[in-house]
């Protein structure tokens, strides 16, 4: 008789954004006109850039004839897409990261849950908590046991190590939600840590490129070591705004082995089996990145959101409120005030402000008492949430 997999039981009713949406889609049923603003799921707001758009086009022209038309393509990903990677994220900083090292896929999302395939259901997985839900409910799924690191604002939301042994830990850096920045001492430990006990990391910087302040770690590969027990994941989603193209890339360097077994290959081999690669379009889109114009254009997205990041930031503090994130990251995390529980806030800002933020309990228990609002959004509405917040200070 056909049996469910019972550890999906295991899972929260909804995915936290999946939630938000229908408390919006029942709020806009009663008030249909009402004029929301949408600080809430990541989602860029700013279109392609130029030059992305005419590798677009450029690509899509040569699909229409025969001797440029490209079908599957390598399941690894372009050798123009991975050695650009390669040369513009790693070389030039003086990481030997090689093209070959590089997978390119269509989303960190999808890789940080399918990269758990190649482990045992029986490795224990240490997250942070507050956390991306995805590192959880994959590993629920799995029927993992799972190790939280609680990640305060006592403790600089850098999560001591794991107070017992496990088997794969995830860090995210800079942080979603917390929009916090892990600090080089911090992931020294974490490397040397996974380093004595053959322990492997799991590092998402898909926000690396909003890092301003000098000297932050943008690639977990900077800390030495890390080549031998790190995997790193980046995407170009909120980076040049391909939220709705998708496109990222995983990191596994061939040093990186357990009991002798690289997981470079099994990576490799799982890819091949279920993974037909991204299509030729959207690659050549994303090698468009590397251009000079490409990253110029690029540079002026991430100056856009971070001005907004900056604007909510000082206008919450000016507002009393006590606020982290902001700085090197698209995110903010709103301590809230009165003792609220972040469902009631969410609740409370909405029918008060007309603004939709993100519970910070939906990110783990530890985000109890927090609320995220992203950069995100269009650069007069952010203003307006700020001026409608202010003016309901007194109720919130």
């Amino acid at each position: 008789m056909f049996e469910i997999n019972q550890n999906y039981l295991n899972l929260s009713g909804n995915y936290l954004f999946s939630a938000i949406q229908q408390k919006v889609k029942a709020f806009l049923a009663e008030q249909p006109d009402a004029d929301l603003i949408r600080l809430g799921i990541g989602d860029v707001t700013l279109p392609l850039t130029p030059t992305v758009i005419a590798a677009l086009h450029q690509a899509t022209d040569e699909m229409a004839r025969r001797e440029t038309f490209h079908g599957y393509g390598p399941e690894q990903g372009y050798e123009f897409l991975r050695q650009a990677v390669a040369d513009h994220e790693y070389r030039a900083r003086g990481l030997d990261i090689a093209p070959a090292e590089i997978f390119i896929s269509d989303g960190s999302k999808c890789d940080v849950g399918n990269i758990q395939e190649i482990f045992s259901a029986g490795c224990i997985v240490a997250i942070s908590d507050p956390v991306y839900p995805v590192y959880l409910d994959s590993n629920l799924m799995a029927g993992r046991r799972i190790v939280y690191l609680p990640s305060t604002c006592e403790n600089r939301f850098s999560p001591a190590l794991p107070s017992e042994p496990v088997d794969v830990i995830y860090l995210c850096s800079p942080n979603n939600p917390t929009g916090t920045v892990l600090p080089r001492e911090e992931l020294i430990k974490f490397v040397d840590y996974a380093r004595r006990h053959r322990a492997l990391l799991l590092f998402d910087s898909a926000y690396s490129d909003y890092i301003r302040e000098p000297g932050l770690v943008r690639s977990i590969y900077e800390i030495p070591g890390a080549d031998e027990v790190a995997i790193e994941f980046k995407s170009f989603s909120k980076t040049a705004g391909f939220t709705g193209l998708r496109c990222a890339y995983t990191v596994i360097p061939r040093r990186l082995q357990y009991g002798g077994v690289s997981l470079h290959s099994l990576w490799n081999r799982r890819q091949c089996t279920k993974f037909n690669g991204v299509a030729y379009i959207v690659q050549r889109a994303a090698a468009a990145v590397y251009t000079p114009d490409g990253r110029r254009e690029v540079a002026g997205l991430i100056d856009y959101y971070m001005t907004n990041a900056d604007l909510i930031r000082s206008g919450l503090e000016q507002g009393g409120f006590e606020v982290y994130g902001g700085k090197n990251a698209p995110y903010i995390w709103w301590k809230l005030p009165n003792g609220f529980d972040s469902m009631h806030f969410f609740d409370k800002l909405l029918s008060t402000c007309r603004i939709i933020g993100t519970p910070g309990v939906g990110f783990g228990k530890e985000g109890e008492g927090y609320f995220r609002l992203t950069a995100f959004g269009d650069r007069d509405q952010t203003r307006e949430a700020l001026n409608r917040i202010a003016e309901a200070r007194d109720i919130l």
